[in-house]
């Protein structure tokens, strides 16, 4: 009832703009880059063609990866909403997205996440990584369940190579004390770009118990030029060829 209440004064707007209608506006959704085939089997990067796995697969613990959206435009700016500005009603938005992808591995016994470290937790009041594993946890009715922590602070990623981040990414999580890791995890992230950091929570699971650990993320952030994905509700548009300016 609170949360109706709160609805009727301070009703939600577009995760995009900020000014349109909940969750999305229909000029935001026009604007939505959606992954969609034809793409890596492995981790979901779109390609001209269908490929097993790709030079931009995230590594070896994770068993692979899905985003429902790439990470730019308005589902860029809905993220930052999340995490930065603490639209945490965001979350569910981009959680239903996530859950309604059409070959999430349908074997999954548990849904947890990314840890923030304790500083950045304490800075922003709250893990959005938890509240979108909270949306996916209940859109497909999985149990949701803490699992991991930060054994080992770290600095920001965002400037460093692929190969810089899983060097100083290795050894930063460990399964929380007394916690049983079931043997299939859906782990949830906000962005997946390189997949360091998602690897390696995947390696603390594994060492933990887990036989399989699939990562999904709100969004995907390419290193370089991809194919053009399909833009819901629009048509696909042509594929990104050298000398566009890419999407």
């Amino acid at each position: 009832m609170l949360a109706r209440a709160l609805e009727v004064v301070f009703p939600q707007r577009c995760a995009g703009c900020g000014g349109g209608p909940w969750p999305f506006c229909p000029e935001c959704c026009e604007r939505l880059v959606a992954l969609t085939p034809p793409w890596c089997a492995r981790c979901g990067r779109p390609w001209p063609s269908a490929v097993p796995t790709c030079r931009d697969c995230p590594p070896a613990p994770l068993d692979g990866a899905r985003s429902p959206f790439r990470f730019e435009g308005p589902a860029r700016r809905a993220v930052h909403r999340l995490k930065f500005s603490g639209w945490r009603g965001v979350g569910p938005a981009l959680a239903a997205a996530i859950a309604a992808l059409d070959d999430l591995p349908p074997a999954a016994d548990v849904v947890t996440w990314v840890p923030l470290s304790r500083r950045r937790l304490a800075e922003r009041g709250f893990d959005q990584a938890k509240v979108l594993a909270t949306g996916v946890g209940r859109a497909l009715d999985l149990p949701v369940r803490g699992l991991l922590r930060r054994a080992i602070a770290t600095g920001p990623q965002a400037q460093r190579h692929a190969a810089e981040r899983r060097t100083a990414m290795r050894g930063v999580f460990a399964a929380r004390d007394r916690i049983t890791v079931p043997g299939h995890v859906l782990l949830v992230d906000d962005v997946l770009t390189t997949g360091a950091t998602a690897a390696a929570a995947a390696e603390a699971l594994r060492e933990a118990g887990a036989r399989t650990v699939y990562l999904v993320a709100a969004a995907r952030a390419f290193p370089g030029p991809t194919p053009r994905a399909y833009t819901r509700p629009g048509p696909r548009p042509g594929l990104w060829l050298p000398g566009d300016t890419p999407r």
